[in-house]
Parts: structure tokens; C-alpha cells; sequence
């Protein structure tokens, strides 16, 4: 689809309703998070598909790149919200945040051939597994809070919904154990991985781990949002 097709498609959705954007923007993080896992999983078992799927996440990355600017440009206008339209773009930041990690990430991986110890590969794997299932669940944080924005606020909901932030909070956590963990194993390599093998996984593990960070920080923002109304 060409972007201004896109952008129209996008306004279309707005015009449905201002929050809806906020869940299409928030499932193209997941999006490439899924991907990036895909991608992972290739590295570590030398499959050729590592290039195709971060050319993928670009293209996606894209998108949401797109989706974030007429988020932006809507919320400028005059229309009437329920939240602050500042509130809104304080968690839009780190939401966007998630396609771009995953997009540094998925490019990390094209950088050099997978060469590392097989506990590192399955730890690798994991860590990819838990932040794709952390961004999943703040994917339903948004989906379900979009909806409320749309009708009563009635405090049942709010609290049934705010009660994916903690659990969002403890994946994230969880995920910066496996983080520490890894760090740990690869430096236990550092006489067969060589300095710079030991540097790209580095800075691959804290990549990757950083797409749970900003989720949390975005789950963050969200519940701050709704307690300020």
C-alpha cells in the first residue's frame, strides 16, 4: 500500500474513533516483535531467512512510523477527549518505542554469522520468547482500555483493565533476570566468542530486552493516564 493510501486508511479508523489508532499503532509493535522472535529463533539455528525478516520489520516499522504521525496530527485538532491529549502522547512515546527496538534489534541480527555456545542460543531464545509475551499483554492492555476510553470509564472496567500493568511490570521484570543471566553466560565465553563477538551479543541481549522495558514503561504512562482523569 503507497502512504498516502495508507495515511487515508489510518484517518478512516480515526474518524471511527480517536482511540482505536492507539490499538492499530500498538498491534504494529507487536507485530514486529513477533517477527524479530521469528528472527531469533532463524539465528540461532542458522536458517537464511534472518535478512527477509528484518526487511520485514522495516516495513512494518514503517507503518507504525505512520500511524504514530497522524495520531500526532489528529490530537492537535480540536477534538474532544475524555483523557488529556498530552497524557496520550506521553504513552505513545515508549509505545512506539517497541517497533523501533525490535527494528535496531532484527538489524543486529544481519550483522554477523551466528557463532555461540548452545546455552547461549537457548537463553537467547527464551528472552525473545518471554519480551514477545510481555508486549502481547500489553497489546490487550491497550485494546481493552481503547475500549473503555469509548464508552463509561466505569470503574469495574478501569480496575479490571489496570490490572495487566502489574502483570506487565512482572514479565518485564522477569525478562531483566533471563537479561542478567545471559550477560553473565556470554562474558563465561568471552575466550571463544573473542571481544567482538562478545560485544554484538551484548549489545543484542540488552536490545532485545530493552523492547520489555519500554512496554513496561508504556503500561506505565497508560495507568498514570487513566488515574489523572
Amino acid at each position: 500500500m503507497k502512504k498516502m493510501e495508507y495515511i487515508r486508511s489510518v484517518l478512516d479508523v480515526f474518524a471511527r474513533s480517536p482511540f482505536k489508532p492507539l490499538y492499530l499503532h500498538a498491534s504494529k509493535g507487536v507485530e514486529t516483535v513477533k517477527i524479530l522472535d521469528q528472527a531469533v529463533n532463524a539465528y540461532c539455528t542458522n536458517q537464511p531467512l534472518v535478512e527477509e525478516l528484518s526487511h520485514q520489520i522495516d516495513g512494518i516499522e514503517h507503518e507504525a512510523d505512520i500511524i504514530k504521525q497522524t495520531i500526532r496530527a489528529q490530537l492537535s485538532s480540536s477534538i474532544m477527549l475524555p483523557v488529556k491529549a498530552e497524557d496520550l502522547l506521553n504513552f505513545l512515546k515508549p509505545q512506539d518505542s517497541i517497533a523501533n527496538v525490535a527494528q535496531e534489534a532484527a538489524y543486529m541480527l544481519t550483522l554477523r554469522p551466528c557463532d555461540m555456545p548452545d546455552p547461549i542460543k537457548t537463553n537467547l531464545c527464551e528472552l525473545s520468547a518471554l519480551t514477545l509475551e510481555t508486549v502481547e499483554t500489553y497489546e490487550k492492555l491497550v485494546d481493552s482500555l481503547s475500549e473503555i476510553l469509548e464508552t463509561s470509564f466505569s470503574k469495574r472496567e478501569v480496575d479490571e483493565s489496570l490490572v495487566l500493568v502489574p502483570t506487565i511490570e512482572e514479565m518485564e521484570h522477569r525478562v531483566d533476570l533471563i537479561e542478567k543471566d545471559l550477560l553473565k553466560e556470554i562474558y563465561s565465553h568471552e575466550e571463544e566468542l573473542g571481544a567482538v563477538g562478545v560485544f554484538h551479543l551484548v549489545e543484542l541481549v540488552r536490545t532485545i530486552a530493552d523492547i520489555a522495558d519500554k512496554a513496561e514503561h508504556a503500561a506505565d504512562r497508560i495507568r498514570t493516564m487513566i488515574l489523572r482523569r
